[in-house]
Parts: C-alpha cells; structure tokens; sequence
C-alpha cells in the first residue's frame, strides 16, 4: 500500500470522526479488554494499541500500569485522543497506518487490537502482519476483537470466518483461545457479535 492510498484511507476516518459517524466510539473500555487483564494473562510492561480512536482504551491501559502506545491514521480521533489524555504521561499518541507502519520505539509485551484487522485484511494483510513483526516479539500477546461472519449487521463491523482467523494467523502466531462475544453498542447495549482472539507472536 502506497502512501496516497494511505492518505486516501486517512481522510476518510477523518470525514468519518469530524461528523461522528463512528458507532465504535462508544466512550466505554472494552469489557474484552477488561475481562483478559482482568484474568491477569498480562500486566503492565508495554502495550500497543492498534487503532485506538480517541484514546478510551488507552487511557485505560495506562490506568492498569501499562506504558501505552497508541496509535490510528486519524488525526482528528489523535487531536480528541490527546486531550482527554492531557495529564497522563505515559500514553503516546502516533498518527499512523497500520499497514504501513513507520513509528520505530522497539518490542512491546501486549497488542490490543479492536477493529483494525477485520478492517484492513482484504485489502493489505501482508502488511498488517509486517506491523505486528515490527512491534511485537516472541512471547508478545495479542488481543484482536472482530467482526463474526456468523452474524452480519446493516452497518455493522466487516466479518471474517473462525477458519479465515486461523489461516491467516497460523503462520506467525499461536493461538491461545477464541471466542464468540457481543461488541458494545452506546449506552453499553449489546452491539454486533464478534471474535475474541487471544495470540501469542510466534515469529521473530
């Protein structure tokens, strides 16, 4: 992916946040997120956030003792992320394409990702998981929320298969658990059904 299509794919988060056109942005931790660090499977060191809109969890990562990484292509979600996270000191915001990633800080112990690959895997998987090789190392886990093919909603997340999560990982990670769950919809009403995937990075 070229750097006009990236800029292309920017704009279009930025039309997307300056008219509030984002039924993801809730303003509510993810209860996945909440429910794996609450299970202890990692805590504190290094976390990255792929697409972190504006900075919800995030802000939560860094309240768990985590040093937070946070990163999206939209500079109007960054600008909001930014602000709500002025007085904490150890989030930094990165405006960046997570297909084709420059920002260069070194190995991370935990990836959270909540929407990003069900977003972009038609379009450049190759270079999504070139990103996951540049921040992770062998040992690092993952945590990717996804949209259910079992389940498809009008206007609701793109959807991937059980099968399609397991081939297109299979090579650089193992996976550790994989669940059906409901994202949350406004008011912490149940939204679309997704896949809760829990992966350990593999390759080096």
């Amino acid at each position: 992916m070229q750097g006009d299509a990236a800029r292309e794919a920017a704009a279009r988060w930025d039309d997307r946040y300056r008219t509030g056109d984002t039924p993801w942005d809730t303003g509510l931790v993810s209860q996945e997120l909440l429910n794996f660090l609450d299970r202890g499977i990692v805590s504190g060191g290094h976390a990255v956030e792929l697409g972190c809109g504006t900075g919800t969890n995030a802000l939560e990562l860094s309240r768990r003792g985590f040093r937070v990484t946070a990163a999206d292509c939209s500079a109007v979600a960054l600008k909001q992320a930014r602000s709500a996270a002025s007085s904490v000191h150890n989030i930094e915001f990165f405006e960046a394409d997570v297909r084709v990633w420059e920002p260069d800080f070194g190995p991370c112990d935990f990836v959270f990702d909540r929407g990003c690959y069900h977003c972009v895997r038609r379009t450049d998987l190759d270079g999504y998981l070139r990103t996951l090789q540049r921040i992770a190392r062998p040992g690092t886990h993952v945590l990717l929320l996804a949209g259910n093919d079992r389940e498809v909603w009008e206007n609701g997340p793109p959807t991937v298969s059980e099968d399609e999560i397991r081939d297109e990982f299979a090579a650089v990670c193992d996976l550790i658990a994989i669940r059906e769950f409901h994202f949350e919809d406004a008011g912490g009403q149940s939204g679309p059904l997704g896949w809760s995937c829990h992966f350990v990075w593999r390759a080096s």
